[in-house]
This record gives C-alpha cells, structure tokens and sequence, in this order.
C-alpha cells in the first residue's frame, strides 16, 4: 500500500513538472518572445555550422574601386558609361553564362548612343536580367458609402529605362529592409506590389526557360485546368518573351491547388528525357517548382561571410581573364553589382549572421538556396509544438525522478546531444529546429524546477524529522542533528542546568492488576499530564522508564532562571498527578492512583548522544542526574512529594520551603542538603508556613545533638500535622538515638541513607 503511494506521488510529480515544462515551451512558443529563436537560434546555428560551399555556377562580377581605377572611372556608379555595361554583357555572353543579372537600377536615361549599345548588348545576349525599384504610391479610395476618400498606400514597380527594360529577359525588383536588423528573409513575391515576383524568382524562370514548354505539359497532365491559366497565349512562354506573367501565373497555380507542387515533382522524377541533358533538364524543372512552393517569402541559407560566393572584378571580365587564369563562364548564373568595399555612402549594406553583406550577395545566396532547393525551413507551427511538448515531457519527468546530479548530467547531455541533432540537420538540409525555447527556456526551467522540487521536498522531510525526533530530544539538538547528521553518534557537550526526575508508586501492583494494553493507554494519558508542564517551562524529557521519567533544564552558562523553571514545573506536575489521581479513581470506581514521588537536583552535566555501533540514546550524564535520581528516591522514606537539593534553590525566594537535613544517599561520599518543596510562596497557607516552622526549629535540636527537645518539636509538627512524613522520619531517628551514625563517631546530624 505505502509502495503504491509512493509510486503514485512520484507519477504525479513526474506529470506536473513535465507538463509544466512543456507549458512553459508552448506558452514560449506562441507568444512574441518568439522571435528570440530567430535571433539567437537561427544566428547560433549559422555560427555553429559555419561557411559551406555555395554552387559552382555562381559568380560576381563586383563593381568596385579596383575596377574604377583600373578603367580611370568616377566613383558613382551610375556615371559610367553604359557601353561599358554592353561590352560586358558581350563579354559574358560569349564565354557562356547562362544568365546574367544586374543589381544595379538604370532608371535615369544617358545619352541615345550609350542606351542603345547596353540595350544592343542586353537583346544580343537574350538572357539578361535587370533589377527594378518599388517605389510607394498614395492612392484614394473613395469609401462605399460616400463621403471623404480613404488613403491607401500601394507600392508599384519601377522598371528601368523603356529602352533597356524591353530588350532584358525579364526585370524585377529586389526589395530588402534599409532598417538595422538581422537580414534573414527575402520575397519571392511581393504582395503590396501585385505580387510581383522578386529577382531570384526571374533569374530561375530565364534559366529554366529551355524547360517551359515540358514543364507546361507536365501541368496539363496533373492539372489541365490549372495549366489553361498559366499560358492562355503559348507565344507568352516563348524564349526572349517575359517571364514575370508566367510566374505569376505559375504561383497561382500552386497556390490554388497545394498538391500540385508535389504531383509535379513526382512526375519531373518520373519523366526521362535523352541521357546527355537528363539530369540538368530535370534539375531546371525541379528549381522552377520549387521557387514557387510555398510562401512569399523563403529564409536565407547564408553560405557565409561577405566573399564566399565567388567574385571577379569588373575590369577583369572586360579583359577576360581571371586573376588565376582565363574565364571561364559556361553555364554560370553571373550577378553584377557592387561591392561592399565600393559604397562610400554603404546603401546597400545588410547585416547578416555572417555580418555585412551587400545586396548582389544576398540575391546570389538566394538564387543558390533556389538551385539547391535547401532555403532555411522553419519547423511547421504544429512540429514545433510537438517538439517543445515532448521535449519538455522527457526532461521534466528525467529531472524529478534522477538525482541533482544525475539530472544536472542529463540536462547537459541532451541538451548536447539536441543540438548536435539541430546542427546537423541544419547543415544537411536547412531544416530550423528550435534552439532557444527548448535549451534556453525549459532545459534550465526543468532542472531548476527538479531542483526546487527536491528541495521542497527535502524541508518536508526535514520538518517531518524535527517534529519527529521533538518528541524525543531538546529542540536545538533536533536543530543540530538535522544540520549534521553524521555527528549524530558523536554528539556531546557539557552544559549547566537542572534535573527533575519522577516516579510513581504504586505502578508494580498496577501493572499485576490490569492488561498490557490498559497499562500501556493509562501510561501515556499519565504522562501526557506530567510532560506537559515539563514542556510548558521548557524543559525536555530526556528519558522515560517504566514508571520513571527524567527531564532536564539546560543551558551554556548557569541561569538562575532554569532551575525556577524547573520548580515551577515540578509543583505543577504535582499538582497536576494529583488531578489525575482523583478522576482516575472515579472512572476506575475505586482505588486507582499513580502517586508521584519528585527530586531535583542542579548543577553541571554531560549532554549527548550515548550509545555504541548502530543504537544511541540522547541523554543527560553525569553525577547530577544520579543524584537527582536518588534525591527522588528519599521522598519514600521522608513521605514527601518534592524534595531538591539546596544548590537547586539557591536564590530563588519565590517558593515556600523547608530545610529536611543534611543527607548522605546511597553510593555517595559526599552529604547534601535537602529541602521540600511545598509549593509556590504566593500559593502558601499560614498553616503551612507554621508547620515550616516548627519544623526547622526541631531540625535544629536534632543537629544540636538535643534529642529531647527534638522529640517536642516534632510531635508539635504532628500534632499540627498528623501525615507530615518528615516529622515522623526524624521522631524515629531520635527515639532511637542515633542520628543515623554508628557507635564511637563523632554527632555531625547527617543522616545515612542505606536504601535508594
């Protein structure tokens, strides 16, 4: 049964603090806190993978100072002149290159004869690309129901000059953000222009434009309707035609049926086409479907800092030579554009996770991505979810049930072994799994959480021992045990205070008269009443014995203000045993009573643990509880129910006592002096106060060695006081005549006790 709850409490711990790690996640997931794993996730795993090999078929053609200075030209770009731009173009065109595109704006016209050689050039060439600007409109609207006409700002397209825009293969713009952030994503398509398709989307259209009429057939056969829509006009997807309608067309083909793009991925693979070509026309159609799967905007699979993607000078491709050696340009997608070293106003710069980047190197890394077909993919909302719930599951339900250090080990571990995962999955294939909610947040949330958990748990098991072990030992010993409980075997150390110890009579005849069971009931009923004052006046019960219990008051240094203590204790248990008899005859029907004889005794004593191997017991030693002991033995033969010693009572006036004599008790060699407690002064009744009188008085004469005398004083005591126990213990010794000692020895007026 205890195995059982045991088990059900550790299950539901492991539920809680796994369901509320995984919360925790979800909670981070979902709310703007986010966009944290974009910022620290995505820039670790950047730093984490580091730089890799971008495409083969990619190259800058960097306008830059060298080439300003090589061709004796002005710094501004847009000052050079555009027959420079034709020869170029000329110049890449017959050593190869599949595509060219220029990512710089020619929105403002030269002279006739300069446009017309670049637009020359551009048309020769049939696959140049030229980049476009969006510029902001404000429009009014005028709203349904009348009245003043709304504003709505659009954005439209800025082609370059009329000339040059007919003769390109296709323009487009390139639109990325001019603000201080972390660059990370570009548009495929923009939608406040129209959804015009961006330049990465134009220059993979111009290359796969070998592939258009296969990749319209192959829409027809897995969608006839959709394929209608994309070419209502076949000459539209003719070689030198435009590209920007078909894309249009093709995304919204995509878009409308999510399925397609994968039916024609499956068909392109399916599809065999003659061995020489096979593999590069199923690559084209596979990056044409591609670039038009998904959203409108695909994340930046960095290849690494500024210059990884291969570079050459401009005045270099004029010469047609590259610093190592001839050009070679066969079938490479060749950007132009400048170079961050060649922007003294540093427009076009763009802080990446690789660090300063210019925009003809973010259009190349996205073309490549679309090559490639491995853009950063972030996890789907719904993956992400499952991750950070299972994820929580496991390392909260790890980390309640495992040791700190084990579950510290754990954490480590799999955060460790979650990252190397994410990284590797990141480099092989872009895939974005989420770094900070599961190692930021709930990796540190679930061991701190076990921790807390276990330390809770471990001040409820300490308050369950402190109230367990209260019951046995003085609350500071608890306290220390508790803080070292190794020493627990070693624990000693000498203290000054006061001993009461307690026995009641009667207890051997009782225990023969009733069962075991009742004894052991009445037993602890009897001592409820006598540890209750103990406990009251702080004092412990450091032993109990049958019918015999022992309590003590201690402290560093003497106090006066214990051994009071102690007193005050001792006339309430007496008054309180007294209580008890009365009901416990009544409820009995009879004679039924446990008496209780008490002696106290003061001074310095030993408190610790005594014991040997694996049992101790937490006990005060020393003479002082002998002494205590033997003193509450005497009360029998004195018929007294308080005796102390007089170092017990040594300054203390608040209660009314009298002097009993000078003793010397069994085992002792030295004699002590004893005084009956009769009760508090305050409590005190005249009569009471006589008896101690007269009492004292005789005491006196018997000590004097003055029998006779002493013999009235205490028959006075008697007959004033029938039962007083001391008188009558006294009256005996002097009828007898010898005080206690034997023949020949000089009379000191002690008395030897030869009995406990």
């Amino acid at each position: 049964m205890l195995a059982d709850r045991l088990s059900r409490r550790r299950f539901f711990k492991v539920v809680c603090l796994g369901a509320s790690t995984a919360t925790l996640g979800l909670v981070a997931t979902l709310l703007p806190v986010a966009a944290l794993d974009e910022e620290l996730g995505l820039s670790a795993l950047f730093a984490l993978r580091g730089t890799r090999s971008p495409p083969e078929n990619l190259l800058i053609v960097s306008i830059d100072g060298e080439s300003a200075d090589e061709l004796d030209l002005p710094a501004r770009v847009d000052k050079w002149p555009r027959s420079l731009h034709g020869r170029l173009v000329e110049r890449l065109s017959q050593a190869g290159a599949a595509v060219i595109a220029f990512d710089v704006i020619f929105d403002e016209p030269q002279s006739l004869r300069e446009d017309g050689l670049f637009a020359a050039a551009i048309a020769r060439a049939g696959n140049v690309v030229l980049a476009a600007s969006l510029r902001q409109r404000t429009l009014l609207v005028p709203p349904a129901g009348g009245g003043a006409p709304a504003e709505l700002i659009v954005e439209q397209l800025h082609p370059p000059i009329a000339r040059l825009a007919d003769s390109a293969a296709g323009v487009a713009p390139f639109p990325l953000p001019k603000v201080p952030v972390t660059l990370r994503q570009y548009w495929k398509f923009k939608p406040g222009a129209g959804d015009v398709p961006t330049l990465p989307v134009v220059i993979t259209h111009v290359l796969a434009r070998d592939v258009q009429e296969e990749f319209l057939r192959l829409a027809k056969t897995v969608s006839p309707a959709g394929a209608r829509r994309i070419a209502p006009d076949p000459e539209a997807t003719l070689p030198g035609r435009r590209v920007e309608r078909l894309a249009r067309a093709v995304r919204t083909l995509l878009a409308d049926e999510p399925t397609t793009a994968q039916r024609l991925i499956d068909s392109v693979r399916e599809a065999r086409g003659p061995p020489a070509d096979d593999g590069m026309r199923r690559s084209k159609l596979l990056t044409l479907i591609r670039t038009h799967d998904g959203g409108d905007t695909d994340y930046l699979n960095l290849y690494g800092p500024g210059g990884t993607i291969p570079s050459i000078p401009y005045w270099r491709v004029l010469k047609g030579e590259a610093a190592s050696g001839p050009l070679d340009l066969k079938g490479r997608i060749v950007f132009v554009g400048l170079s961050e070293r060649f922007r003294p106003e540093r427009k076009d710069d763009f802080h990446t996770d690789f660090g300063t980047m210019s925009g003809v190197e973010i259009a190349a890394t996205a073309v490549g991505n679309l090559l490639e077909g491995n853009p950063v993919r972030p996890l789907a909302p719904a993956g992400r979810l499952v991750i950070v719930t299972l994820w929580g599951l496991l390392l909260g339900g790890v980390c309640i049930v495992s040791s700190a250090r084990a579950g510290a080990a754990f954490v480590l571990i799999a955060a460790l072994w979650y990252l190397g995962a994410a990284v590797y999955g990141f480099a092989s294939s872009g895939a974005w799994y989420p770094l900070f909610q599961p190692l930021l947040i709930q990796a540190p949330f679930a061991f701190l959480g076990g921790l807390v958990w276990k330390y809770a748990d471990t001040e409820r098991e300490r308050e369950a021992v402190r109230f367990a072990f209260s019951q046995f030992l003085p609350r500071d010993e608890v306290d220390r045990i508790v803080r070292d409980v190794k020493g627990v075997g070693r624990s000693s150390r000498v203290v000054h205070g006061a001993c009461l110890a307690t026995d009641a009579e009667k207890y051997t005849t009782l225990a023969e008269q009733i069962e075991p069971i009742e004894l052991l009931h009445l037993m602890n009923e009897y001592y409820e009443v006598v540890f209750e004052p103990v406990r009251r006046h702080g004092g412990f019960v450091s032993d109990v014995k049958g019918d015999e219990a022992l309590a003590i008051w201690a402290t560093a240094q003497p106090d006066p203000n214990l051994r009071r203590r102690a007193c005050l204790a001792a006339c309430e248990v007496d008054r309180a045993v007294e209580e008890f008899n009365r009901v416990l005859s009544r409820r009995a029907g009879g004679e039924l009573a446990l008496p209780t004889r008490i002696g106290l005794h003061a001074g310095q004593m030993s408190l610790g643990s005594v014991g040997a191997i694996d049992h101790f017991e937490f006990r005060a030693v020393g003479d002082i509880v002998n002494t205590a002991t033997r003193i509450q033995g005497l009360n029998k033969s004195l018929g007294t129910r308080i005796l102390a010693s007089a170092e017990t009572l040594e300054g203390l006036d608040s209660f009314l006592t009298r002097e009993v004599g000078t003793f010397l008790l069994v085992g002792k060699s030295a004699p002590i002096v004893l005084h009956e407690v009769v009760g508090r002064a305050d409590e005190a009744d005249p009569a009471q106060r006589t008896l101690c009188e007269i009492f004292t008085r005789a005491l006196r004469a018997y000590r004097a060695g003055l029998f006779d005398e002493a013999i009235l004083g205490f028959e006075r005591a008697l007959m004033s006081h029938a039962d007083d126990g001391p008188s009558r213990f006294y009256l005996g010794l002097c009828e007898r005549g010898k005080g206690g000692l034997g023949d020949g020895e000089p009379w000191t007026g002690i008395v030897r006790m030869n009995v406990k």
